[in-house]
């Protein structure tokens, strides 16, 4: 057998194994058989040193050209097999295009959220401005510009959150207020909405961490009328137009005179019940006069400027307003009481 015939045969054999081989894997073994370094093509090449000077030429075309047809008939067998393990995982995979698509599951704004926005829409309408400032803060804007002595119990370690004999994590957010007073930018109309922290034990009404608003006015003539209307005008947008308010005396060093503010139950209309626990009153905030220690200590005229304050806990307004019976229920994530609103 000469050359031409032997390549002939080589050919024919290796077209025969690539059609016969049925995935990637086994095409591959057949190109290393014939095309290695130690294939059946690559032998013949090594043996030219054998073959007349004179015939090398031919017989070097021939041996390229069968590289050539083996490699071609490699290539179209690799894309064939490709195609039918592309169209096999498409059938494998198919997608039902007329079956209902997974519905997203879009979040909402958190009890919260809503109650803040509403008292912020409330107070921004009387014209007031909503400020912020740090949640870790010194004693000096804590405690003693709010005219709280050294030993009032509001800064035993029992109460409030020390990191050092300076620095502590603020427990209300009237520090917002000494702040803006300090600035010296008169008249004074905001509210400090932000979160606070007190060495509370978690119960249904009580936590460690909880949020707060707190509204300051400060200007020339100021009077506790001016407090108890914008109050009463403050319950009646929130708890609705039939809102009741009552005034009880009390005490806060930052204020003087001092008081608690009830609102009249706006489940049973003040005639009494569960909800209100019979007394027909809900209480919903502390407020008073802003005391002129603490307008004296933040650079401002007692003889000149006056000025009230108030508080209510953001978590007590959303308790009341959405009739929720513990106050763990706005913390704890669960998605079966985050959906109700």
């Amino acid at each position: 057998m000469d050359m031409k015939q032997k390549l002939e045969a080589l050919h024919e054999e290796a077209r025969k194994k690539i059609m016969e081989s049925g995935n990637l894997d086994k095409l591959n073994e057949v190109r290393v058989a014939y095309l290695g370094k130690k294939g059946e093509l690559t032998a013949i090449l090594k043996s030219m040193k054998d073959v007349a000077p004179e015939d090398r030429p031919k017989v070097g075309q021939l041996v390229n050209e069968t590289r050539s047809r083996i490699e071609g008939l490699l290539e179209n067998h690799k894309k064939a097999l490709a195609d039918a393990k592309r169209e096999a995982q498409l059938k494998a995979e198919v997608i039902d295009v007329t079956l209902p698509a997974k519905k997203a599951r879009i979040g909402h704004r958190h009890p919260n959220t809503i109650a803040l926005e509403e008292v912020e829409r409330i107070f921004v309408g009387m014209g007031y401005e909503v400020v912020e400032g740090p949640e870790v803060e010194y004693q000096d804007y804590n405690f003693t510009k709010l005219n709280i002595p050294e030993d009032h119990p509001a800064r035993d370690e029992q109460d409030t959150f020390f990191i050092n004999k300076e620095i502590c994590l603020r427990s209300q957010t009237s520090p917002v207020q000494a702040r803006t007073m300090e600035q010296g930018k008169l008249p004074i109309r905001m509210i400090a909405p932000g979160r606070v922290f007190r060495s509370d034990e978690v119960d249904a009404t009580h936590s460690p961490s909880f949020h707060q608003i707190e509204g300051l006015v400060i200007d020339k003539n100021i009077t506790f009328a001016d407090l108890k209307g914008t109050l009463e005008e403050f319950a009646k947008e929130l708890f609705g137009p039939e809102t009741k308010t009552k005034f009880r005396p009390h005490h806060f060093p930052f204020t003087e005179p001092s008081a608690e503010v009830d609102v009249s139950c706006f489940k049973c209309g003040g005639k009494g019940c569960r909800f209100c626990k019979g007394s027909g009153w809900i209480e919903i905030l502390g407020c008073g006069m802003v005391h002129p220690n603490v307008l004296r200590m933040c650079g401002i005229d007692p003889e000149e400027y006056t000025g009230f304050a108030f508080g209510v806990g953001l978590e007590r307004i959303a308790l009341l307003k959405y009739e929720i019976d513990d106050m763990r229920l706005l913390y704890e994530n669960d998605i079966r009481f985050l959906n109700q609103f």
